[in-house]
C-alpha cells in the first residue's frame, strides 16, 4: 500500500453538468430515484424500494447527527454584512453536547466572511419569544483561514444552543447558490438527527423515511447508529496533485457500547453503511481497536495514513479489533467510545467492517469519490455515466446509491 499517497486527483475527474446538481429535494423524501450496484450490474429504482435490495441478515448503520443552525448573518456599526460560520467548539470544552449547553460565553472556531469589516466586536440581537438576548461576538485570532470567536450573551438562563437556534441559519452546501428557506430546516435534516453537532447534513440518510424503516424492519433488517459530527471539511476540494498532498479534516466520533457488541453479530455477515461519514467512523472504529489490541499510542485518535504505513494494524482481524475495543470500554468502566479521525479512504483500502455503502453522488475530484472507489474500484466511471445518461440528481439534495459489491 506505500502507493496510496501517489493516486492523482485528476483521474477521478469527471464532467457535472449544472443541471445535474440538485438545488432542491424530491418533492418527497423516498421518492428519489435508487441507483444499485450489486454483482456488477446496474439497476434502477426508486428509494422507497430499497428494503428490496437489502440482503437478510444485513445491519444498516446510520449516522444520527443533527445539522446545526451554524451560519450567522451579522451587520457592524457601518453596515456591512459579516458572515459567521461556526464550525467546532474550542472553549471551555471541545466537547458538542456539552458546549451547546453552556450559557454566558463560548468560543468557537469560525469561517468569516467579510472578514476585513470585522474589527470592533459585533452586537447580535436574538428575539427569543417574550424576550431578547443580546450575543457580543469578539473576532480572535486568525488560525489557517478561520478565527477563533468568543460569544457572550447577557442571560445565563439561556443556553448557546437555544440562541443559535433562533438566530442562525442552516447551512446549505457552498455549491447550492441560494439562502435557505424553510423546508430546509426540514429537508436538510434527516428524519432520525438526534444529537447537534454537524455543519453539513449525512446525506445520505436524507432519503430515509418512517415507511421505509417500517419495511426494512418488517423484512427482519437490522438498524443501529453512531454519531459524527460533520465538518465543513467535508466539503474541502482537492487541490494537491496527488492525494498525498491533502491535508484531511478531523472529525469527532461518539460510539456506543451497545453498537459495538450489536457489531460483533454481524462479523462474517453485511454491515452496510447508510453515508460515508458512517463509512469512515466504522473503518476508524476498527483502526482504533487493532491500536488497542497492539497497544500504539493515543488509539482513539485515528491519523490520516497509519492504516497505510502500519503492516500490523492491517492484519488485526475485525473480531479481534472489536473485543479490543469492548475490553477497553470495560476497564475505563464507561459505555461510550469517544475519540477522532482524519481518515481518508482511498482506492487501495480494503474495508474491514462495512460490507456494502448507501450514499448520494458526490462531487468530481473529491475525498468522497475516492472513499466510492474502495467498494466499486474503477466501476464509479461507468455509475456516474449511467447515472449521467438516465438524469439522476447528483450531490447533497441529489439521488442515491447502493452499492453492495
Amino acid at each position: 500500500m506505500t502507493d496510496s499517497r501517489d493516486i492523482r486527483i485528476e483521474d477521478f475527474n469527471y464532467e457535472l453538468p449544472e443541471e445535474r446538481i440538485a438545488f432542491f429535494p424530491a418533492e418527497q423524501r423516498d421518492h428519489s430515484k435508487l441507483l444499485v450496484y450489486r454483482n456488477g450490474s446496474i439497476t434502477d429504482s426508486r428509494f422507497d424500494h430499497l428494503p428490496d435490495f437489502i440482503p437478510e441478515e444485513s445491519l444498516l448503520v446510520f449516522n444520527n447527527s443533527k445539522v446545526i443552525h451554524a451560519r450567522l448573518l451579522v451587520h457592524n456599526a457601518t453596515g456591512a454584512a459579516i458572515e459567521i460560520f461556526c464550525l467546532e467548539p474550542l472553549y471551555p470544552t471541545n466537547d458538542p453536547a456539552t458546549a451547546f449547553a453552556q450559557t454566558g460565553e463560548v468560543t468557537w472556531k469560525c469561517m468569516v466572511g467579510n472578514a476585513k469589516r470585522w474589527k470592533h466586536p459585533l452586537q447580535i440581537t436574538v428575539p427569543m419569544g417574550n424576550k431578547t438576548v443580546t450575543v457580543t461576538a469578539t473576532k480572535g485570532d486568525n488560525v489557517e483561514s478561520t478565527f477563533e470567536v468568543t460569544f457572550r450573551w447577557d442571560d445565563n438562563g439561556v443556553s448557546f444552543a437555544e440562541w443559535l437556534e433562533h438566530y442562525g441559519k442552516i447551512p446549505l452546501p457552498p455549491y447550492i447558490k441560494r439562502a435557505a428557506d424553510e423546508n430546509d430546516e426540514l429537508r436538510y435534516q434527516t428524519v432520525y438527527a438526534k444529537h447537534d453537532g454537524s455543519v453539513a447534513a449525512p446525506t445520505a440518510g436524507l432519503h430515509f423515511t418512517d415507511s421505509v424503516f417500517e419495511d426494512l424492519h418488517r423484512k427482519g433488517i437490522d438498524t443501529d447508529f453512531v454519531t459524527l459530527h460533520v465538518g465543513a471539511g467535508t466539503f474541502k476540494p482537492v487541490t494537491s496533485e496527488t492525494i498525498g498532498e491533502h491535508y484531511m479534516h478531523e472529525e469527532k466520533i461518539v460510539i456506543t457500547e451497545a453498537l459495538i457488541e450489536h457489531l460483533t453479530q454481524y462479523i462474517g455477515k453485511r454491515c452496510i453503511a447508510v453515508g460515508t461519514t458512517v463509512a469512515r467512523t466504522l473503518e476508524s472504529l476498527f483502526i482504533m481497536g487493532a491500536k488497542l489490541r497492539l497497544n500504539r499510542p493515543d488509539p482513539l485518535k485515528v491519523s490520516q495514513w497509519e492504516i497505510y504505513d502500519d503492516e500490523a494494524l492491517r492484519q488485526v482481524t475485525a473480531a479481534e479489533s472489536l473485543q479490543a475495543i469492548l475490553e477497553h470500554l470495560h476497564a475505563q468502566q464507561t459505555d461510550l467510545l469517544r475519540g477522532a479521525t482524519s481518515l481518508i479512504i482511498l482506492p487501495t483500502y480494503q474495508p474491514r467492517m462495512v460490507q456494502g455503502i448507501i450514499t448520494n453522488f458526490h462531487q468530481p475530484q473529491s475525498t468522497l469519490l475516492l472513499l466510492i472507489s474502495a467498494f466499486v474500484g474503477n466501476r464509479w466511471r461507468d455509475i456516474y455515466e449511467h447515472a449521467l445518461q438516465h438524469e439522476y440528481r447528483f450531490l447533497s439534495y441529489g439521488d442515491s446509491n447502493l452499492y453492495l459489491p
